[in-house]
């Protein structure tokens, strides 16, 4: 145990957003663009796989699983309160306190003694990923520190290369699936809903991963994704389907009318495009937004430091099969060539759902190419450059149309 405690460390976390300035060094900083690679190196890497595909999964991997075992049981101990108020039931302050007495125990007996240096820094990204317990809510604020949970154990090679295909499509997927669990049993609210104006009450990437893996042998076109029967065949199968199946579940009326914007995208010709685009999105809506950084942590392993000035960050290649992961047991970007000197800013892509998604995305000067997602400078990139070329036809502007005053509120 004495070993064990040494290979502790009291990383300093800390919130750095703390006013909308600081917006533009969250938008340079190692974080978001180790976050923005990460995201887009998975949608490569799941394009065209099933979520109930067979794939490679680690022990490590299989033992993180377990951790929402544990948390669902500290749900079935701390069961809703017959209360008369419609969101947000008392029972899930009593739950969320023991988690947080949990987590960290949990944490410390799943990871690898040599990773226990990062014990803090993991365990607070965990914690803060269910929802906050004073307002009994839930949103993409905290599914934003689950994905910084999932990057920095990849940052730690506590999860390696060989497990970034399963690492979306089982652990997050089992977080997504807890996450539902709990908002349904205590009636949280979303947190900075939106109405029709948000792409969805709680969540954002799995409409990322899940349109990635639709980039490749899809069975269906995008129009068809609100048809009660594709959603019937395939809501197990890919996420962003799964999705569609739940707002349907806890949503009345038609489609169009409570998800104004998911149904917008039923216009978009290719999951290609909506990939794009839905990345672009996140990056606006989500990622810029000061009520939502706000309350970010950032430690060692996601880091608020600087980036190089002039490295920019690639796309994902998407409509191509990924290629099987290499043997190799880190994960890193090669350094990209300098950009070219431009006196005006390159027209974003023509995938793009919207022009005005443009902010902190890969046409800008901010963004990074040298992502690392572990020590090691001599590993292949993670991620590419996309290779649709801007000839293709511009789609419909659907996605990202709104009211630029309507910040994201608080979560």
């Amino acid at each position: 145990m004495a070993d064990a405690d040494a290979g502790k460390s009291a990383t300093s976390l800390d919130k750095r957003v703390q006013n909308i300035g600081d917006l533009a060094h969250w938008q340079r900083s190692r974080a978001y663009h180790d976050l923005i690679g990460y995201i887009n190196g998975t949608s490569a890497a799941i394009q065209g796989i099933k979520t109930t595909d067979e794939m490679y999964e680690s022990e490590m991997l299989k033992t993180l699983m377990s951790l929402f075992e544990s948390l669902e049981k500290l749900v079935e101990q701390h069961p809703p309160l017959d209360q008369p108020q419609r969101f947000g039931n008392k029972a899930y302050r009593d739950w969320a306190r023991e988690m947080r007495l949990e987590v960290p125990k949990l944490l410390e007996q799943l990871i690898p003694p040599s990773k226990l240096k990062y014990l803090n820094e993991l365990q607070q990204y965990l914690m803060e990923a269910f929802g906050n317990a004073t307002r009994i809510d839930y949103g993409t604020g905290h599914e934003l520190s689950f994905m910084f949970f999932l990057c920095a154990l990849f940052k730690a090679e506590i999860l390696l290369e060989q497990d970034i295909a399963s690492a979306a499509l089982r652990l997050f997927n089992r977080y997504l699936e807890f996450a539902r669990t709990l908002q349904r049993t205590y009636n949280m609210e979303p947190a900075g809903s939106q109405g029709v104006w948000s792409l969805d009450d709680f969540q954002f990437v799995p409409f990322i991963w899940g349109s990635a893996q639709l980039a490749v042998k899809s069975p269906f076109d995008p129009a068809k994704f609100v048809d009660e029967q594709i959603i019937n065949d395939h809501k197990d199968h890919y996420m962003f389907i799964s999705c569609i199946d739940y707002i349907c579940k806890v949503k009345t009326g038609h489609f169009g009318e409570h998800s104004n914007q998911l149904w917008s995208i039923t216009a978009v010709p290719s999951w290609v495009k909506i990939n794009t685009g839905l990345v672009k999105m996140y990056q606006k809506e989500i990622l810029s937004k000061f009520p939502v950084i706000q309350h970010v942590y950032f430690g060692e392993l996601m880091s608020f430091e600087l980036v190089a000035p002039g490295t920019t960050l690639s796309n994902a290649r998407l409509g191509h099969v990924a290629a099987p992961p290499s043997k190799r047991i880190c994960i890193a970007a090669a350094p990209a060539p300098p950009p070219p000197v431009a006196l005006v800013a390159p027209p974003p892509p023509a995938e793009a759902l919207s022009p005005d998604l443009n902010v902190g995305d890969s046409s800008s000067e901010s963004s990074d190419n040298s992502v690392v997602l572990c020590p090691s400078a001599s590993s292949a990139s993670l991620v590419a450059s996309t290779t649709e070329g801007s000839g293709d036809k511009p789609t419909p502007q659907s996605v990202g149309e709104r009211d630029a005053s309507k910040d994201h509120p608080a979560v």
